[in-house]
């Protein structure tokens, strides 16, 4: 059978903008990525380990083709060194482990940070093809594609209705929990073909590149965590993060991440300055009603136009939440709503809820505390209980 990874491509534009941004700001940085299953999956991980290291074998040989590093060179903010770079660049196997551990899978990459970043998109969807090739491709497609045939019905529905103020725009955000390279590439291939007036683009770049749409992406949660250990103050950890971003992109990729450490946390260090530099704010976890409004909220104190700016969502969507939430914020601000699992991996078969993330930079723990239950990341429960502090944020989070 076919290896899972087709090309490095293949993975989330904010990779590479992130990737590019810490080259620049902290090249030296160490820094270890976890990967957790955070549902009871169908059967045990374990029984993946000895095809996860092949495809792990398989992915440190590959490397960037000149195609494909001239299409990264042809996005105006990617920088000339950076894909100088990404032409010598290739995984090193000696940076990442896979091991039992009960009847799961431990895999941990650790090592410079620019060698092992990018290795957590591929991981996750490794591990889901890998799973999902055991249940059998064509019952599950059939399935998919009809349910493929409804979200375009629930779409042409919709397109019914009075407009707003701004146009109704979503996004593929499927590649790390996808069923399969194949049926992500379906789905992508269709949206763009069907319902182009609403579909704007992918985060998968090789896809992007294929299909000539917008890759999408900005940042992470990582990027802002690692400089929980870069050595600011750490309660002016979000203020440094945004501003080497603001000075790496210059007006490029303006839409921040606003939950590693809450809400009301981010918006607190989210001032004048930052709100006229960034074009807008991206959701990733808590009620997404309550988080748009405390956004505008903030740009109304500010003397800013919502009007001008987008509100990103992308925690758990599917289109019928897309289509309420547009109705409540469109009159008042631009929208953009990035779909994952609900897309590319929407078969009938209950989903892998898979993560890679960063928890510890250059020695010392990071963590992510989120709007949402369940999803708060750190494993040193005394940096976390004085992040909570620096932060005024309740053990509830």
């Amino acid at each position: 059978m076919a290896p899972v990874v087709r090309s490095l491509l293949e993975t989330d534009l904010y990779k590479f903008t992130m990737w590019q941004a810490l080259l620049h700001s902290h090249p030296g940085a160490q820094a270890e990525y976890v990967f957790v299953c955070r549902n009871r999956p169908q059967f045990p991980l374990v029984e993946l380990k000895e095809e996860v290291e092949r495809e792990l074998d398989h992915l440190c040989s590959l490397r960037f083709a000149d195609d494909e590093l001239a299409y990264l060179a042809g996005l105006r903010y990617m920088r000339s060194d950076f894909i100088d770079f990404l032409a010598l660049f290739r995984f090193q196997r000696k940076f990442i482990r896979v091991q039992v551990e009960g009847d799961g899978l431990s895999i941990v990459a650790s090592g410079p940070q620019v060698h092992v970043m990018g290795f957590e998109i591929f991981v996750l969807y490794i591990v889901n093809e890998l799973y999902f090739r055991r249940f059998g491709n064509a019952a599950a497609l059939d399935e998919a594609r009809r349910r493929l045939q409804d979200k375009i019905a629930l779409l042409r529905e919709f397109a019914r209705e009075p407009g707003g103020r701004h146009p109704f725009e979503f996004f593929d955000f499927g590649v790390r929990r996808r069923y399969s390279a194949q049926w992500q590439e379906e789905v992508v291939a269709t949206l763009a073909r069907e319902v182009q007036e609403y579909f704007k683009g992918t985060s998968n770049v090789w896809l992007a590149k294929k299909y000539g749409l917008v890759p999408i992406g900005t940042m992470a949660h990582e990027y802002l965590q690692s400089y929980q250990a870069f050595g600011v103050r750490l309660r002016d950890f979000q203020k440094a993060a945004l501003e080497d971003w603001v000075q790496e992109y210059r007006g490029d990729l303006g839409i921040a991440l606003t939950d590693v450490v809450g809400m009301d946390a981010f918006l607190a260090d989210f001032d004048l300055y930052f709100a006229k530099l960034f074009d807008g704010l991206r959701h990733d976890s808590g009620d997404p009603f309550e988080w748009g409004e405390k956004a505008l909220a903030h740009y109304r104190k500010l003397r800013l136009d919502a009007g001008t700016k987008r509100l990103v969502f992308s925690d758990g969507l599917d289109l019928p939440e897309a289509f309420k939430l547009y109705r409540h914020f469109s009159g008042r601000t631009m929208t953009g709503f990035g779909i994952g699992t609900n897309l590319s991996n929407d078969t009938g078969i209950e989903p892998l809820n898979i993560v890679m993330k960063l928890t510890s930079c250059n020695g010392q723990a990071v963590a992510k505390l989120s709007d949402s239950p369940g999803k708060t990341i750190c494993k040193d429960e005394t940096f976390l209980a004085y992040l909570r502090q620096l932060f005024g944020i309740s053990t509830a989070a």
